[in-house]
């Protein structure tokens, strides 16, 4: 019989660190083969991600958008992955969507974030007060136990509201004096325009930018991305698919040459941070590779609880 692998179920048995290690050693492998598909009803949306890496097998993800639920008291976003066995094709397991994007998402920064901060970083702030904020709160805290965590949002009083889950979480008012005071910044805004300031940045930071996700969105302004060192989670999903990169890249204001790595490289010890004076850039843009990276330390997880 098939698992199908719940959040209730599996997030107990989930450690960061083991997801790190695993998505670290998942960019040893052959690159990824990617596809994505995106099908359309008006604003009903079909999303569909497949990646298949030798070694690991085969993953598809499909997600339902659809708008109106938040009408009818359901979740807008709603799905699950498929896992298939790299040698003879069968399915292996069905994990809910959710699952899966939680731990892929602040798992593939915390990876960045490893590799690419200083390794004195103690204060990390989060512009953002959403789900992926307060993931992000749990894996930097299990990379750093002495973490000070600071919260910024554009509404305070959601700021606020997620501070209060997470002892000792500070609530900043002033964005620019909370990014110049911080050693990794971290976004997850939905924004359209960007909310960081390069001139904001001060040598040594790590920035991690997480929101943006379509082509037309942005929350790290020009200067932000001349004044460091850019490096992404995988070229093939960001350089032409996200606004972040995909419009600076467009108007000349960085070329391909500026983008010093992905995981591929910064792996090899090919690319890399090369002082605590570098500011480091890091683009999130997820993909289907990491689903799939993710996707086998669930199932192993949930195999090893089984006794099988």
């Amino acid at each position: 019989m098939i698992p199908v692998l719940t959040r209730e179920a599996i997030e107990p048995l989930m450690d960061w660190i083991e997801l790190a290690d695993a998505l670290a050693e998942g960019h040893r492998l052959p690159p990824a083969q990617i596809e994505d598909t995106l099908l359309s009803r008006g604003e009903d949306k079909l999303l569909s991600r497949a990646a298949w890496i030798d070694g690991l097998g085969v993953g598809v993800k499909s997600v339902t958008i659809f708008a109106g639920n938040a009408a009818r008291g359901l979740p807008s976003v709603q799905g699950a992955m498929q896992v298939f066995d790299d040698t003879t094709g069968q399915l292996e397991a069905v994990i809910d969507n959710g699952l899966i994007t939680k731990w892929k998402t602040a798992g593939d920064s915390l990876l960045g974030a490893r590799l690419l901060a200083r390794k004195d970083a103690r204060k990390l702030l989060i512009i953002g007060a959403g789900t992926v904020a307060a993931s992000l709160i749990e894996a930097y805290s299990a990379l750093i136990p002495d973490l000070e965590v600071t919260v910024w949002a554009r509404r305070s009083e959601a700021a606020e509201a997620l501070a209060k889950h997470y002892p000792g979480t500070k609530v900043a008012q002033n964005l620019e004096d909370a990014v110049r005071a911080a050693d990794i910044i971290s976004t997850c805004t939905m924004a359209k325009a960007p909310v960081l300031r390069g001139a904001w940045l001060q040598p040594g930071q790590h920035v991690d930018l997480i929101g943006a996700y379509t082509p037309d969105m942005r929350e790290a302004d020009d200067e932000a991305l001349r004044r460091s060192r850019i490096f992404v989670d995988s070229r093939a999903t960001t350089l032409d698919h996200i606004g972040e990169l995909k419009t600076p890249l467009a108007e000349g204001v960085i070329t391909r040459a500026d983008i010093q790595g992905d995981f591929h490289d910064l792996m090899a010890g090919t690319a890399g941070r090369r002082s605590d004076k570098d500011i480091t850039l890091f683009k999130n843009g997820g993909g289907a590779h990491l689903d799939l990276m993710t996707a086998r330390v669930i199932l192993a997880r949930w195999r090893a609880a089984q006794g099988v």
